[in-house]
Order: structure tokens, then C-alpha cells, then sequence
């Protein structure tokens, strides 16, 4: 089970108060193990770490690929690949992800066949 880091904070100074392990049982009921491992997260400032915040750097930029497609529209996966110098699966997949999809060309006319 996940403690907020409000509740570790309290268990930690209520400790550090001078209570005992008993009484710490009681009042938060978690063991003495549970305590020290908290106490040593807060000092190397674990419970201060923000998650989530900064986005993953990534090979392929979006708005980059977006403008080689708008510049270039007939390109080949191999030629935008050897532009980002990648994988032409990863541009698949990326222009999957921008919803960028293929050329949709009319059906061909069938002319006169007598």
C-alpha cells in the first residue's frame, strides 16, 4: 500500500518527537522497519522528487517531422529516416502517432475497353 507523503512526513516527526516504536505502532500501525526506511528516504529527499514532469527526449521531432512531411509529401520512409537518422519503422510509427497516414489516391479509371 502507497502512504501520501503528507502521512510519512507526520509518522517521521512524530518519532522525532520522542515517542516510542510502540506508540508509533499505534498511533500510524506501521512497524519499526517501515520507520527507518522513511527516515532515510526523507533525508536523501526521495519524498521531494516531482514524477512525471519532464517529457522523455526522443529521437524524432514531432513538429520537425510534421514540416518535412508538409515540405515533402511524397517522401519515402527511407528518405525521412536518413533525415532524422533513424529507423524507418520509428518514423512509421511516429507518423502513426501524429495521425499522419498515406496518400489517399482515387480509384483508377477504367477507360473504354471495346
Amino acid at each position: 500500500m502507497a502512504y501520501s507523503k503528507d502521512f510519512v512526513k507526520a509518522a517521521v516527526a512524530y518519532k522525532k518527537d520522542g515517542h516510542t516504536f510502540k506508540e508509533l505502532r499505534e498511533a500510524f500501525n506501521i512497524p519499526a522497519e517501515t520507520y527507518y526506511q522513511w527516515e532515510e528516504k526523507l533525508e536523501k529527499g526521495f519524498y521531494d522528487i516531482e514524477k512525471g514532469i519532464q517529457e522523455r527526449h526522443r529521437k524524432i521531432d514531432r513538429e520537425l517531422l510534421k514540416q518535412a512531411v508538409v515540405q515533402k509529401p511524397d517522401a519515402y520512409l527511407y528518405e525521412l529516416a536518413e533525415l532524422f537518422d533513424c529507423s524507418e519503422t520509428a518514423i512509421f510509427y511516429m507518423l502513426q502517432k501524429l495521425n499522419i497516414t498515406l496518400k489517399k489516391r482515387p480509384l483508377p479509371i477504367v477507360k473504354n475497353q471495346n
